[in-house]
Formats: structure tokens, C-alpha cells, sequence
């Protein structure tokens, strides 16, 4: 690839009636996030508008799958876990374009299929039976029993736990906190 130089990007444009969601409403918000974008701009935004319109979908691909998931579960939160939802995974085609630095060599074309996730979020009832559904107050559990075993506010890591680190920064980081040290009474 040194003989050649990146260009030109295209995207395969994202369209409302190319969302893979059944029996959308035609007045929804639908926030697209990008990599560039700020949460909490997105988050602002789409909480003032949401009580008005009742329906919001957050879409992202590529990089931004994760923050379009974080965002869709801070708003859940916000709203109470109150909210009717439906994900959908599908890819987004992407052309990427390859200019030779040579003359004797032709331009390349690389084509690219990008995940994409769409979370539709509700305060109305949705279709149960849909693929992708979660009602209102659903949590998956982490443990088979359902209970979660950490009850304090510790991180562990390694077999440890852990203190804030904040302790640390009001000591300049020359001491340690005497409690990352402690190996926990199971490991």
C-alpha cells in the first residue's frame, strides 16, 4: 500500500425507510451518532425532544456501535428503564478509495461492510414478538442465580480490590493505599 495514496470515502447514505425496524411511526427522532459526536449533546438533545415525539431511534456503525448503545442506555436510565425497546443489527456499505502514486498503477477500490445497530426506544407498547424486543425494566442477569456478588464499592482487579485512586492523587502518588494490597478472602 506505499504506492498508493487514501482518497475519497463513500458511504452508502442512511435513509428512514431503510431502518430495519417493522411498523415504525412516521414521527420519530432519530439520532445518528458518529464518532465525533459528544454524548452528552446527543443526550440533551434527545431527552428535551423525546416527551414530545414518544419514539427515538439511536443508530451508529462502524466505531460508534458503542457510544450509539451507551447513549440508548443512559437515556432508559433517565427515563426510569420506563421505555419500550427494539435493536436491530444490519451493515452499512462503505467504498473506499485507493489513488495510485504511480502512473503505471490503477486505482483500488476497497469495499467495506460495516456493522450498524439501530435501538429503538418507546414509551408505547411495541411488538413483543419481535426479534430484538426488551420491555420496560428488563435486566439480564450475571450471574446464574441473579444475584451479584460484589457489594461494596471496590473495583476488583487480579484478585484484588482496589480503592478509588482519588486517595492517591491527594498524596502525590507517593503513597500507597494500604488496601490495594489486601488479596481477597476468596482468591
Amino acid at each position: 500500500m506505499e504506492n498508493y495514496k487514501k482518497g475519497k470515502n463513500i458511504e452508502e447514505p442512511l435513509e428512514r425507510d431503510k431502518i430495519p425496524i417493522p411498523n415504525l411511526p412516521p414521527n420519530f427522532l432519530w439520532m445518528q451518532v458518529k464518532g465525533g459526536s459528544k454524548i452528552r449533546n446527543l443526550l440533551s438533545h434527545a431527552i428535551n425532544e423525546f416527551p414530545e415525539v414518544k419514539h427515538v431511534i439511536w443508530t451508529g456503525f462502524g466505531p460508534s456501535v458503542g457510544k450509539c448503545i451507551t447513549c440508548a442506555e443512559i437515556m432508559k436510565r433517565e427515563f426510569n428503564n420506563s421505555l419500550h425497546q427494539i435493536t436491530k443489527l444490519s451493515y452499512r456499505k462503505v467504498d473506499e478509495y485507493w489513488d495510485p502514486i504511480l502512473s503505471e498503477l490503477d486505482q483500488l477500490i476497497v469495499k467495506r461492510r460495516l456493522p450498524m445497530i439501530h435501538i429503538y426506544l418507546s414509551t408505547e407498547n411495541l411488538n413483543t414478538e419481535e426479534l430484538g424486543y426488551q420491555a420496560p425494566g428488563e435486566t439480564i442477569a450475571f450471574n446464574k442465580d441473579g444475584q451479584n456478588k460484589r457489594t461494596s464499592h471496590n473495583k476488583k482487579f487480579g484478585g484484588q480490590y482496589i480503592k478509588s485512586r482519588n486517595k492517591n492523587k491527594a498524596t502525590n502518588g507517593n503513597e500507597k493505599s494500604s488496601s490495594s494490597n489486601t488479596k481477597n478472602e476468596n482468591g
